[in-house]
C-alpha cells in the first residue's frame, strides 16, 4: 500500500504503533516493524536517556526495518528540559520521532536539524495547525475514542479526521478507535494517509503485557473505559477498574480534588505494576473504546496482514456499490 506516510517513513503499510508507556518496548516495536508497519519505542518507559539508548540498540538488533521513538512531553512541568533525551535519540541514529503531550517547540528544532522525521500527536485542529507551523512532518490526530489523553473537546474521529484533513497540508494519521482493516479503510476514505493503533497492538502475542490483563481487556466491551482527570483539564481514558473509579469518586466530591491529592493514585509505577503482574486493579490501565471490537491475540505479523487484506476488501466492496451509471445498488 502506498500513501504519503509510507514514502516518508519508509514502511510497506500505512500503520503506526501508538506510543504506549510501559508497553512500547523493543520486542513489540520490532515485531510491528518486521510486519511492515512502523514500530514505536516509548522513551519515557525507560528510566534514563542511557537506558533509552540501550532499548533502541535492542530494537535495532531485532529488526532491520524502520522504527520510531515516542517522546512524550510533560503536561505538568512546563519548564522541563529534554536535551538529554533528544541527545540519546540523535546519537542512536533514530530517523523518526513522535512527540506528544505538549507543544513540541522545545525539541523540534534540534530533531529537524538532524534530519529526523517528526510526527506530532494532536487532539484538535487548532493544535495541529500550530504544530504544522512549527515544522512537523506528520500530524497524528487523536479522536475522542482514543486511549490516553484525547483532549478536552470530545470530538470523535469521524468528525475530527476530515476537519483536520481539510485544514492541514502535511500528511495526517488517524488515531483512536482503529482495530481492523475496515476502520483503516474508513480512515483512508476520510482523508487519512495512515492509521495509528495503540490498544490493538497492546493485545498481541509480542506485547509484554501480562496475560491476565490481556484476557480482561479481551472480555471487555466498548463501554468499559472511563474518563478521569476531567476536573483537572487533563482528561485521560483508562480501563474501568477499581482504581479509576476511586479517582472519579474523589473528583466528584464537593470541591473536587487537586492533582496533589490524586497523584498517589495516578502513579505511573502503579500502572506499570498492573501491566506486569496482572493485578488489574493495582494501577491505571490505558485503553481505548476499541477494546469492544477486539477478541483475539494475533501476532503482529498476522494482525497487519489481516488488516491490509480487510482494508482492501472493504475498499473494493465500497467501490462495487457503484455501477457504471454511478448509482449501482446503493439504496
Amino acid at each position: 500500500m502506498k500513501t504519503r506516510i509510507t514514502d516518508l517513513l519508509g514502511i510497506r503499510y500505512p500503520i503506526v504503533e501508538g506510543g504506549m508507556q510501559w508497553v512500547g518496548r523493543a520486542e513489540l516495536a520490532a515485531a510491528v516493524s518486521n510486519a511492515g508497519a512502523l514500530g514505536m519505542v516509548t522513551a519515557r518507559t525507560l528510566p534514563t536517556p542511557d537506558a533509552l539508548c540501550r532499548e533502541i540498540a535492542r530494537t535495532r538488533a531485532l529488526t532491520h526495518e524502520p522504527f520510531g521513538v515516542n517522546l512524550t512531553l510533560s503536561l505538568l512541568d512546563q519548564t522541563q528540559r529534554y536535551d538529554d533525551w533528544v541527545e540519546a535519540i540523535v546519537d542512536s541514529g533514530v530517523r523518526i520521532v513522535e512527540t506528544a503531550g505538549n507543544n513540541p517547540q522545545p525539541v523540534i528544532a534540534r530533531l529537524k536539524a538532524h534530519g529526523i522525521t517528526v510526527i506530532h500527536k494532536c487532539t484538535s485542529v487548532r493544535h495541529a495547525l500550530s504544530a504544522q507551523r512549527l515544522g512537523v512532518d506528520i500530524i497524528s490526530i487523536d479522536g475522542f475514542e482514543a486511549a490516553g489523553h484525547p483532549g478536552e473537546d470530545d470530538v470523535p474521529l469521524l468528525v475530527l479526521l476530515p476537519a483536520a484533513r481539510r485544514a492541514l497540508c502535511v500528511p495526517v494519521i488517524a488515531s483512536g478507535g482503529i482495530a481492523d482493516g475496515r476502520a483503516m479503510a474508513a480512515a483512508l476514505v476520510l482523508g487519512a494517509d495512515g492509521v495509528n493503533m495503540g490498544t490493538r497492538f497492546m493485545l498481541t502475542q509480542e506485547s509484554a503485557v501480562h496475560e491476565h490483563v490481556k484476557q480482561t481487556l479481551l472480555a471487555a466491551s466498548e463501554r468499559d473505559t472511563v474518563l478521569i482527570k476531567r476536573s483537572l483539564k487533563r482528561t485521560a481514558r483508562h480501563f474501568d477498574n477499581t482504581l479509576a473509579r476511586e479517582v472519579l469518586a474523589l473528583e466528584r466530591r464537593p470541591g473536587g480534588a487537586s492533582h496533589d491529592e490524586l497523584k498517589h493514585l495516578l502513579s505511573g509505577a502503579r500502572g506499570r505494576s498492573a501491566l506486569e503482574t496482572g493485578d488489574v486493579g493495582a494501577g491505571l490501565i490505558t485503553a481505548s473504546q476499541v477494546i469492544g471490537l477486539i477478541d483475539d491475540l494475533p501476532t503482529c505479523a498476522e494482525l497487519v496482514a489481516r488488516m491490509v487484506s480487510e482494508c482492501r476488501a472493504a475498499l473494493d466492496a465500497a467501490h462495487n456499490l457503484f455501477g457504471s451509471n454511478g448509482i449501482g445498488n446503493v439504496k
